[in-house]
């Protein structure tokens, strides 16, 4: 019999690897060691405010692969779904550091990765539908056609049983043959979603839409429940039907004294989403968590040093 999970999430997890000072990454001579993934930070946020929280993928048995799987497992994720294949290689990158709060230079080493060679096949139905819900995110979906499937699969069926979906679009143009397909993949995706969580300018592409209100409108009209637009330092757009409660308005965002990294500020805002909707608080105040968690995420170097434990949450009223 199966464990009994809150949420359950397909992806990639990449060896990061962060240099010691600004400038071109070939300058660096030191280089810290981290973890990152869309989903996988996702994973470790919600893990981190204390919910059951199982991760599938795939990984080489080399020591990156060997790294990520104990990171995860040190959180407390269950990661009995995720293959260690020795055959194939982990994937990994490099990222510099910025002093001016602009995105960093990151260089990808993922083509032909573990994880890349997930199929439909890697989905435990049991396992999957143990849990009430599932974090999926268009990075995964990107990396080969076989992810794409799995993860569409995944989707299918979880909302066919029931549970609740969260989607993230994080767009990726370089993982995609062309616009036309992750444009297309994409909104087929997030038609199988409950809450969708798209960027300003992700939605502007995606829907041909230019407001936050339209953006909204359009996934609400493929069968959304709750759409979230961020908007980066103005804060957040929500509008939604989620349980007893419909409401839609802005939500502010939480001043930033200074901005050292904003890689993962989106997956720190999924975190936010997630957790505040599965304990059944009102969406406002959804977005308001998610607003501080992703504040909080573009203050530290990782992609994961800002997720708050359940006492900081409580300690800041969120």
């Amino acid at each position: 019999m199966n464990q009994a999970l809150d949420v359950v999430t397909f992806g990639e997890a990449m060896l990061l690897l962060v240099t010691d000072r600004p400038g071109p990454i070939e300058d660096a001579e030191v280089l810290h060691k981290r973890t990152a993934g869309a989903e996988t930070n996702v994973a470790i946020g919600l893990a981190r405010l204390g919910f059951k929280v199982g991760w599938a993928s795939r990984l080489g048995t080399d020591s990156m692969g060997r790294y990520l799987l104990k990171a995860m497992q040190r959180e407390g994720i269950d990661c009995s779904h995720v293959v260690c294949d020795a055959a194939q290689r982990t994937g990994f990158q490099f990222k510099g550091r910025v002093t001016d709060g602009s995105d960093p230079p990151v260089e990808y080493h993922r083509k032909g990765s573990a994880a890349s060679q997930m199929t439909v096949g890697d989905i435990d139905v049991p396992w999957l539908q143990s849990a009430r819900h599932l974090h999926a995110t268009g990075v995964f979906a990107a990396i080969s056609d076989t992810c794409r499937e799995a993860a569409l699969a995944a989707m299918t069926l979880m909302r066919d049983a029931g549970r609740t979906v969260s989607f993230d679009p994080n767009l990726r143009p370089t993982l995609w043959a062309t616009p036309e397909l992750m444009r297309e993949s994409i909104n087929r995706m997030a038609a199988h979603a409950h809450w969708v969580l798209p960027g300003l300018e992700e939605g502007r592409f995606l829907t041909g839409e230019q407001t936050p209100e339209g953006i909204a409108r359009f996934y609400r009209e493929r069968g959304a429940e709750l759409v979230v637009v961020k908007l980066g330092s103005d804060g957040a757009y929500f509008d939604g039907a989620v349980g007893d409660e419909t409401a839609s308005g802005y939500a502010p965002s939480f001043p930033v004294d200074k901005v050292i990294d904003t890689v993962g500020a989106g997956d720190g805002f999924a975190v936010g989403i997630v957790s505040a909707l599965l304990e059944g608080l009102p969406m406002a105040q959804a977005v308001r968590r998610a607003a501080w968690i992703g504040a909080r995420a573009v203050q530290v170097l990782g992609d994961t040093e800002g997720l708050p434990t359940r006492a900081l949450l409580a300690e800041a009223g969120m």
